[in-house]
């Protein structure tokens, strides 16, 4: 399968020169789900936020290296250009959830796309019945759980149809009912051709990764069996911090 997100000896900092994220060098397929995991604080985030082009554009923060999406220099693209084919969802649902009903967040996308109405109508209510959130469009997303406010938040996300999706922590505040539901939606979504880039804590829901790749000092490598199984591989992994 080829390659829909590549990085290149990506370095990325919040302070001139002092990298957070060293020569980093991956690729993510079509229909591929890889897994990152890491000690708190290592640049799990900082690497999602600078594969979805935040940082620099609307962070600030230093990039070196390259980032190609759909074999194009990242550089290349405007934010809406970027969200129109990759979607990023974050562990805090309320820094992406801002209007006033579900139906309101799920439409927002596609509107911004300039998407014909009758196509907004009919992506909402897809993405609605696959979310299973459909009795929620009406509601309020400030008036919904946490769990709840994950899932639109993802629906948000995925009524753009993107083909890179990246999920940063998302499952911390969820339970694990939650948790299964959203391992669920991310095999469909492979199944689909859509390649998801998870940071996570929770080993369990990187059960569906392909492969798992592991953030030490900055940098990257792909995770030994030896670094999932037992207290001494994974306290190498979080530094003795919760997993």
């Amino acid at each position: 399968m080829s390659s829909v997100l590549v990085a290149e000896g990506l370095f990325v900092s919040w302070q001139p020169g002092d990298w957070v994220l060293r020569d980093i060098n991956f690729s993510l397929a079509a229909g591929e789900v890889v897994g990152i995991i890491g000690s708190s604080g290592c640049g799990k985030s900082t690497l999602c936020l600078a594969l979805a082009g935040i940082i620099p554009r609307q962070s600030p923060g230093q990039v070196e290296g390259k980032i190609f999406l759909e074999g194009r220099d990242l550089a290349q693209f405007s934010l809406p250009q970027i969200a129109s084919c990759l979607g990023i969802v974050f562990q805090d649902p309320e820094t992406q959830l801002f209007l006033p009903r579900v139906r309101n967040e799920l439409a927002f996308g596609p509107e911004n796309l300039c998407l014909p109405r009758e196509e907004i109508a009919a992506r909402i209510q897809r993405i609605a019945e696959e979310m299973g959130c459909r009795e929620l469009l009406a509601a309020n997303p400030n008036e919904l759980s946490g769990g709840q406010q994950q899932l639109i938040a993802l629906a948000a996300v995925l009524a753009l149809e993107p083909k890179v999706l990246i999920l940063d922590e998302v499952t911390a505040q969820l339970d694990p009912r939650t948790c299964q539901r959203l391992q669920a939606i991310v095999l469909d979504l492979r199944q689909r051709g859509v390649a998801v880039l998870m940071a996570e804590h929770n080993l369990q829901m990187l059960a569906c990764a392909d492969r798992i790749l592991v953030l030490r000092e900055g940098r990257m490598e792909e995770a030994a069996a030896s670094d999932l199984d037992g207290e001494e591989g994974l306290s190498r992994v979080y530094g003795g911090g919760r997993v």
